[in-house]
């Protein structure tokens, strides 16, 4: 039909925490959500995978993004923009962006990610 399903799924080391809403048959979805989670001391990397659900059959990776804690590192006020997607699926051509804005808030103790899902396209 030219247009997908989708929705977001944010994990922390491969252990998903989020899910995101479903907006229903676009290209170009809006979430505007935002979630606040504990970071364990030792985590290495968030995912976002964008997803294309789909009632009959299992639902279809879009695409991914991963941010390390190098990365986070190197953006202590936190990271605000539009992040490329990846494949997750070799065989696969991905096109898409997703907009987000991530920061790390608290000290090493107690630290929380916020992580703000806003668009995609």
């Amino acid at each position: 039909t030219g247009s997908s399903d989708p929705y977001c799924i944010v994990k922390i080391d491969d252990e998903a925490i989020i899910r995101t809403a479903t907006v229903w048959k676009t290209l170009s979805p809006f979430w505007g959500e935002e979630y606040e989670v504990q970071l364990q001391p030792g985590f290495h990397s968030i995912s976002i995978y964008v997803m294309d659900e789909d009632a009959l059959s299992r639902d279809d990776v879009i695409g991914k993004i991963c941010i390390t804690r190098d990365m986070l590192a190197e953006h202590p006020k936190g990271y605000s923009g539009w992040v490329s997607l990846s494949e997750v699926d070799p065989d696969e051509e991905v096109q898409g962006e997703i907009h987000l804005r991530v920061e790390v808030l608290g000290s090493q103790g107690g630290r929380r990610l916020r992580c703000s899902v806003l668009e995609a396209r």
